[in-house]
């Protein structure tokens, strides 16, 4: 059975752009998925990449350009200058990692319903009152979150030193058990291929 492990940050545009698609091809394929959230800009720092304020105005107009074309190719509501964002991620990323260990709800949901919050929502996921409700909507206890914390925290850590030594640099990074690895969610067609046995 094929495994996929997922990098990525819950305030990264491009996470949200992914949507549920990586569910759906592990599904498919009969693979399993492990989640592991980061602090994305603190991997930018350790891999040689700049937070998206400090990019020359050329990267910034082309990002703008493609999150545009993106959404509509996803299909997902987007405000491009979301009114929290950056965001401290660690908080929701805790609880994803919390929830995924505890079981019982659905982490995709999860997962993307903070991104979603982040960027069509206008709602603040570093926030107690925002993370209950995600984490209610997606079928987890939120006290989970609470009980996990110091777990949690030792494991998102680990997830950013984890990336760094297996070659991810940037958010969403899907790699596979056999080492072959994509970045971003518009090569989530090529990762499909992959599984399939064609590329």
């Amino acid at each position: 059975m094929a495994h996929i492990d997922y990098f990525f940050s819950t305030m990264s545009p491009f996470t949200y752009l992914a949507g549920t698609r990586l569910e759906e091809i592990a599904a498919r394929h009969g693979a399993t998925l492990s989640y592991k959230p980061l602090d994305i800009l603190a991997l930018f720092t350790r891999t040689g990449g700049t937070a998206p304020k400090d990019r020359h105005d050329n990267r910034k107009a082309y990002r703008m350009q493609e999150l545009k074309r993106q959404s509509v190719k996803a299909g997902l509501a987007m405000n491009f200058a979301p009114m929290f964002f950056p965001v401290n991620t660690a908080p929701s990323s805790y609880a994803i990692i919390a929830a995924q260990k505890a079981g019982g709800g659905d982490v995709s949901a999860l997962v993307h319903g903070f991104t979603r919050a982040v960027w069509a929502e206008e709602r603040n996921i570093a926030e107690d009152e925002v993370i209950r409700d995600v984490m209610t909507r997606a079928g987890f206890d939120p006290a989970i979150a609470d009980h996990g914390m110091m777990m949690a925290a030792d494991t998102y850590m680990a997830n950013l030193e984890e990336a760094v030594s297996r070659g991810v640099f940037g958010a969403p990074f899907y790699i596979c058990d056999d080492d072959e690895r994509f970045w971003g969610q518009d090569r989530l067609d090529d990762l499909d291929l992959h599984l399939a046995g064609k590329l």
